[in-house]
C-alpha cells in the first residue's frame, strides 16, 4: 500500500510539473526567447500589398484607464501571442479603413478587457502616427460568431479575448471591445 501511495504522489508531482513548464511558455515569453531572425519585415508580391511575418511588433496599443501598454505583434499563432497581442492577418491595421482586428489570451495580456467601460479610448501609436479610439460596444459572443470580425464601413478596432476569464481550460464563449476612431 504504501509503494502505491508513492507511486502516485510522484506522478502527480511529474504531472504537476509539466503544467508548470507549459504555462510558463505563455505566462513568461521572456524566458524562452525566438529567434530575433524571425522578427524581419516581408514584402509580399501579391497586389494586396505588404506582409509582416508572425511574430513582428507593429505598434503600441493602449488604455489609459487601465494604465496599461501592449506591443502588438502580427499573427495570432501561439508564438506570436506569447509575444503580446497578435494583429488579424487581413484586417486592416489601425489608421486604415475597415476593422483592424487585435486577439490576446485573457490570462496574460487581454484580463484587463474586463475592466473597460463604453467611452473607454484606445490609443494606437504606430511609426510616427497616433490614432484615438472609442469603445462603443463590448459582448460576449460564440466563438462561431464571425459577425464581429467583418469589414466595417470606417475606421474600427476589434479587442477579442476568450471569455469567461477566470475559467480553468479552454473558455466557452468570446469577449469582444469594439471601437471608433475618434481622432488621428
Amino acid at each position: 500500500m504504501v509503494w502505491k501511495s508513492r507511486f502516485l504522489s510522484r506522478l502527480l508531482f511529474l504531472g504537476g510539473a509539466l503544467l508548470l513548464a507549459k504555462g510558463s511558455f505563455s505566462v513568461y515569453p521572456f524566458l524562452f526567447p525566438e529567434s530575433q531572425a524571425a522578427e524581419v519585415f516581408a514584402i509580399d508580391a501579391t497586389p494586396v500589398g505588404a506582409r509582416f511575418k508572425p511574430g513582428v511588433a507593429l505598434f503600441d496599443l493602449s488604455l489609459p484607464r487601465q494604465n496599461t501598454r501592449f506591443t502588438v505583434v502580427e499573427g495570432t499563432t501561439n508564438a506570436a501571442l506569447r509575444k503580446g497581442p497578435g494583429h488579424l492577418e487581413g484586417s486592416p491595421l489601425p489608421g486604415a479603413a475597415g476593422n483592424s482586428v487585435i486577439a490576446g489570451h485573457r490570462d496574460t495580456h487581454f484580463r484587463v478587457l474586463k475592466n473597460v467601460l463604453i467611452g473607454d479610448e484606445i490609443r494606437i501609436d504606430r511609426e510616427n502616427e497616433a490614432f484615438t479610439y472609442r469603445i462603443f460596444d463590448v459582448r460576449v459572443v460564440s466563438p462561431r460568431d464571425t459577425e464581429v470580425l467583418r469589414a466595417q464601413t470606417g475606421q474600427t478596432i476589434t479587442l477579442i479575448t476568450c471569455y469567461p476569464f477566470y475559467i480553468l481550460g479552454p473558455a466557452p464563449m468570446r469577449y469582444v471591445v469594439h471601437a471608433r476612431l475618434t481622432s488621428r
